[in-house]
């Protein structure tokens, strides 16, 4: 099969890039359902977007780079800023249906660490609405083909280096090779190899693994950002209690009654007071009777249902929440274009790391991230229409075994990740999870994709924490709690795997 451009992944940043390319025919793929089973379409909050009349791009600026920690790249942060009102408008056009106020203008909400209300929101089911959005607009493109069921697993590189597209899997272990003129890598980031997490479960760093293993270089690895407020309960993935409900005015409490943390601070902090709480044996809940009461079940639908579901009545009952993984920062290496360093390869969305969020994201940066850097990838890979399209040598494709269970095959990868690289991190736990990553590697396993890419990733993410010998952002080291003014950069590191090269079996 083959295409011009190969889109992998549907959630808001492929969505924006399939749009935006021009006339070339876009195949656009994904392994779930992208109306209910991309992490876009979980996303609860809003976007960031310098709206208001006591706001400026520069503010915003301002504000994500001091929750950055030092090490964001400030041409990202303006880039994505000083974009940021325009494509709200877009998907106004689009037909997202935004929250009004009453005089019909957007209603602006505010998050942690903004210092001006700017988050624009869908209710709470923001991303829901914007991904159905823009496949309906999608339906309407005939240039976009569409394929569900198709996991990517290894990218496909023409004897000068060039990647040409990929192999996927289907869910019968078939595999399908994919040939295209460029290559787009937007199927999000690595959360799920976490125990405890909001993210669906596919989110297993498939795309990092493959650029990676091709020779793409990746950077921030370490900084895996766990949102605060996780619904407190036996659900996998555990349901995200929005951080606009703290904007609400709700207050974070033990089991004693006793508030221990300013709501608003930054997430990192947040979830650190969180998890200290729970170290020491106790439980933390989110108390919204006075800030919301009978409100909440209508300013905030979808967590009232979750509620529901474990018995808990957020106009009568506070809710016990705990830290989750929630967003991964780090990933693939690209420019302000989302090129990577692989010709042929771009990424945009949760599997790049463009530098905008540095060490800790700035809450609702993401989704308006996926939309801008989706577009930019679209403008930069349209503009080369032209290009040849590499040749590869054809090979027989074997069908690959799948783990029969996945969530079993990856439950130890999973409970170790959330034990040793978690929240709160240090030197001896890092080593304890390499060494436990390395021996399920070594063991005799299944030969499924998705469990050998999780175990790279997981490795590699494990291998960046414990190199960043201090605390910074979304990081946090037990024995070296301090930030330190030398290492005030990004880390930039290669997967230790030769590449493939294409056709090889």
């Amino acid at each position: 099969m083959k295409t011009d451009v190969l889109v992998i992944g549907a959630g808001l940043a492929g969505l924006a890039c399939a749009l935006g390319v021009g006339d070339a025919a876009v195949l656009l793929v994904n392994d779930t359902e992208p109306r209910t089973e991309v992490a876009s379409a979980w996303a609860q909050g809003g976007l960031a977007a310098a709206l208001g009349s006591d706001d400026t791009p520069a503010l915003h600026a301002a504000d994500t780079l001091a929750a950055a920690a030092g090490i964001a790249d400030p041409s990202t942060v303006n880039r994505l800023t000083l974009d940021a009102p325009a494509a709200i408008g877009l998907l106004e056009r689009f037909g997202v249906p935004f929250d009004r106020s009453e005089d019909g203008s957007l209603a602006l909400g505010l998050e942690a660490a903004h210092s001006r209300r700017r988050i624009v929101h869908a209710a709470d089911h923001t991303g829901a609405s914007i991904v159905r959005s823009l496949l309906d607009e999608v339906a309407t493109r005939p240039r976009i083909t569409q394929a569900t069921g198709l996991r990517a697993y290894e990218l496909l590189q023409a004897d000068d280096g060039r990647i040409a597209g990929a192999r996927f899997v289907d869910e019968s272990g078939e595999v399908v090779r994919i040939e295209a003129r460029a290559v787009v890598l937007a199927s999000g980031g690595y959360g799920g190899l976490y125990a405890k997490r909001t993210t669906p479960a596919a989110t297993l760093g498939a795309g990092v693994a493959m650029a990676g293993r091709a020779g793409a270089t990746l950077a921030d690895l370490e900084f895996v950002q766990f949102h605060p407020t996780a619904l407190a309960s036996s659900a996998d993935p555990m349901p995200l209690v929005s951080e606009a409900v703290r904007g609400e005015g709700s207050v974070l409490v033990d089991e004693h009654g006793e508030r221990f943390v300013e709501e608003l601070a930054p997430r990192d902090v947040v979830a650190r007071a969180i998890f200290a709480v729970e170290e020491r044996g106790g439980h933390v809940f989110l108390d919204a009777r006075r800030a919301l009461g009978k409100r909440f079940g209508r300013r905030f639908p979808t967590i009232a249902a979750h509620c529901a579901a474990i018995g808990i009545d957020p106009a009568r009952d506070a809710i016990p929440v705990t830290p989750a993984a929630h967003y991964t920062i780090g990933g693939i290496a690209t420019d302000a274009a989302g090129r990577t360093d692989l010709p042929g390869l771009w990424a945009c969305g949760e599997v790049a790391a463009t530098g905008l969020h540095g060490a800790n994201r700035l809450a609702s940066n993401s989704l308006m991230e996926a939309l801008i850097f989706g577009t930019r990838v679209a403008r930069d890979v349209g503009g080369r229409a032209g290009f040849r399209r590499p040749s590869v040598r054809v090979a027989t494709e074997p069908s690959l075994q799948l783990a029969g269970d996945l969530a079993a095959a990856l439950a130890p990868l999973r409970a170790t990740m959330s034990r040793f690289v978690g929240v709160v991190r240090d030197e001896a736990g890092l080593g304890e999870a390499i060494e436990r990553i390395d021996r399920m590697a070594a063991a005799p396993a299944s030969p499924d994709p998705r469990v050998s890419g999780a175990l790279t990733i997981a490795r590699a993410v494990a291998q960046a924490a414990l190199v960043r010998r201090e605390s910074r952002g979304a990081h946090f080291r037990r024995d070296f709690p301090l930030l330190d003014p030398h290492q005030s950069s990004r880390s930039f590191v290669g997967v230790p795997c030769a590449a493939v090269a294409a056709g090889s079996s």
